[in-house]
């Protein structure tokens, strides 16, 4: 039996082994580290150099004879070629920003399908029309910057695009008819912008969006009635803007889906459709701020999933339905023509409770005797401008994480000195009561406070605070009303 032949390497191998094991520090991990295609590189490094200011050193691995694929935000999933780019601040952070333009030399990276440019803040110029030259192009989020300029008008020519948005910058003018082109958007995100016009009806061809969010604009108009192609819609915000008109019945063609209904701050006007009631997975729905008159559907009773409510700031009436949730997160429905006599039963036992506001809402009861299920969770309570009588010290010493109690006219009776400041809380708002006692020093952790036309007495604590917030009272003196006499 014959035993394995050993190999021996000859010196001429072993010699062009120690050769290439000395040389490769230099040459062979350099051929590698350029892994990226050349053209990405040179794409790259042409938007890194219209970049004036880089605060948090954000670009500082984009270095010409690296590998590209490896710098911060970049994405290579198909070999050497970048496939996404995505730079993000941090929206509170004025460290995390970028100051420049959006360089054109983005068009050689031919194989990109994301673009990813959020809050960066100081990112300025127009829309960047080297995105026109991308074939593989399939997501832009462009949000939160300084862009400016209008919208191009053949931006329905970027027709692969499966989401756009440009929400948060200064983009002006219409939104171009030919964005109905782009049949393959799921999401359309416009909002916070400075557009104007109407909303172009090519948009109810669209029908694989799920998103379509143009609030914060300057839109006109009503609102028109293109929704019943789209049923694969889950958020609707076209909130803040000058619309005029009736809720468009096409929007009824939504209920199995919609969670997110915004319609808050516009012109909006008529009854509020019955239909409504029928949006069994509805979440969210805000119509304030509005015309909207006469009385809310009972079948509202049916939206038992929903967390936010707001109805404020109509000309709304009785009845009020009674509604049949297992919690509600936020609830407004300050300042209609509601005479609710009490704070809803449906209210006092719901498990989850987070903001509760109904000011001038005809609240005619004494506080002491409102018992609600859970006061552990609140944050806001606003009961502005009723009828109550009693103390809210009860009410008040039962919160934890409270930020804002607000409850100016009405006829409470209560000594301050009693209440218990959290230390979230950040705003209070006492005004025109029957508040008795001296103002505590646990003022001082507010943000915001009025006290005033209340029977308050003594030497107030050091305070940020100016005179009107103490105003009308029967015997505060010091700073900043008048020194106390001696």
């Amino acid at each position: 039996m014959h035993s394995p032949t050993r190999l021996i390497p000859s010196p001429l191998f072993l010699a062009i082994a120690f050769t290439i094991t000395i040389l490769c520090p230099f040459s062979c991990l350099r051929v590698s580290a350029a892994r990226c295609h050349v053209d990405d590189e040179t794409g790259l490094l042409g938007f890194k150099s219209g970049i004036r200011a880089d605060p948090s050193a954000m670009l500082a691995s984009w270095k010409k004879g690296t590998d590209c694929c490896q710098w911060l935000g970049v994405t290579c999933l198909t070999g050497d070629r970048v496939t996404a780019l995505s730079l993000g601040g941090q929206p509170n952070n004025l460290t995390t920003t970028l100051t420049g333009t959006i360089s054109p030399s983005l068009s050689k990276l031919n194989h990109l399908d994301g673009l990813y440019l959020q809050d960066l803040k100081y990112l300025s110029g127009p829309f960047p029309h080297s995105l026109f030259t991308l074939p593989k192009l399939l997501f832009v989020y462009i949000e939160n910057n300084n862009l400016s300029g209008p919208i191009p008008t053949n931006i329905g020519n970027l027709i692969q695009l499966e989401a756009l948005s440009l929400q948060g910058n200064q983009f002006s003018g219409p939104i171009p008819s030919s964005i109905g082109e782009l049949t393959h958007l799921t999401q359309l995100k416009l909002g916070g912008n400075h557009l104007t016009g109407t909303v172009p009806l090519g948009i109810q061809r669209l029908r694989n969006l799920t998103l379509l969010h143009l609030e914060r604009n300057q839109l006109s108009g009503p609102i028109p009635d293109l929704f019943s192609g789209l049923s694969d819609l889950i958020s609707i915000s076209l909130s803040n803007n000058k619309f005029t008109g009736t809720i468009p019945g096409s929007i009824s063609a939504l209920a199995p889906k919609l969670r997110f209904l915004e319609l808050g701050h516009n012109s909006l006007s008529g009854k509020i459709p019955d239909f409504l009631g029928k949006f069994h997975a509805l979440d969210t729905l805000d119509l304030s701020w509005n015309h909207f008159s006469g009385e809310v559907p009972k079948s509202f009773a049916n939206l038992t999933k929903i967390f936010n409510l707001d109805l404020s700031h109509n000309k709304l009436v009785d009845p009020f339905p009674k509604m049949q949730v297992k919690g509600i997160e936020s609830l407004d429905l300050s300042y209609n023509q509601f005479h609710l006599g009490r704070i809803p039963e449906w209210v006092t036992t719901s498990p989850i409770i987070y903001s509760l506001k109904l000011a001038k809402c005809g609240i005619k009861m004494k506080l002491d005797e409102w018992k609600p299920a859970e006061t552990y969770f609140y944050d806001y309570i606003d009961l502005s401008e009723n009828q109550i009588t009693g103390s809210p010290v009860q009410l008040l010493n039962r919160t934890d994480y409270l930020v804002g109690f607000y409850a100016s006219g009405n006829k409470l009776k209560f000594n301050l000195e009693s209440m218990r400041f959290v230390k979230t809380l950040k705003y209070l708002d006492l005004s025109s009561n029957l508040v008795y006692g001296k103002v505590p020093k646990a003022i001082s952790g507010l943000s915001k406070l009025n006290v005033s036309y209340n029977h308050l007495c003594g030497q107030l604590p050091s305070t940020k605070f100016p005179a009107s917030a103490f105003a009308g009272n029967d015997c505060l003196c010091g700073s900043p009303l008048p020194q106390c006499k001696a």
